[in-house]
């Protein structure tokens, strides 16, 4: 897979080496409450997933976080979503923004997708914020979406953006 680059990332295919940095990036205090304890599994099978493919976030030669992206191959349903995570001491800085965006473009125009989701958790204002800025828009709250580290359900917020509305 080729690399992507956004105006201020770099987007490389991550591999089984890049798991322990990344899960240690994902166990940090302020990201873990968005991803909770099953990280590495979760990377582990990600990697696996014809249908997934994940990116280490690359800041210079920093590795910073990663963004995966999965489709939707159904021909009446095709889509595709992101899950993107960085280091808490790289945000407010734009560049998950950029890195958002970098993933979008590719899944509008290499790719050949109509429509992307994304689907942080609805009190995840920051993120919230960062979506809208590369051109998602809130589509509905989707009620106890997902269980939080903490044991209970959270709403998550469903959004997309459609091909021509990428910022």
């Amino acid at each position: 897979m080729t690399t992507l680059r956004g105006q201020r990332v770099a987007l490389r295919a991550a591999t089984e080496a890049d798991i322990p940095g990344l899960v240690a990036i994902l166990r940090e205090p302020e990201v873990a409450r968005w991803w909770g304890d099953r990280v590495d599994e979760d990377l582990h099978e990600a990697l696996a997933d014809a249908d997934t493919t994940v990116w280490v976030v690359l800041d210079g030669d920093d590795v910073i976080g990663m963004v995966q992206a999965w489709e939707e191959t159904d021909p009446m349903y095709r889509h595709a979503g992101i899950d993107i995570s960085l280091h808490p001491g790289r945000h407010g800085r734009g560049l998950g923004a950029d890195t958002v965006r970098t993933v979008a473009r590719h899944l509008f125009e290499d790719r050949g997708h109509h429509r992307i989701t994304i689907d942080p958790a609805a009190h995840n204002a920051r993120a919230i914020r960062s979506y809208e800025r590369v051109g998602f828009r809130p589509v509905g709250v989707m009620r106890q979406y997902e269980r939080g580290p903490d044991g209970t359900w959270h709403d998550g917020l469903l959004m997309d953006m459609l091909a021509g509305e990428l910022r």
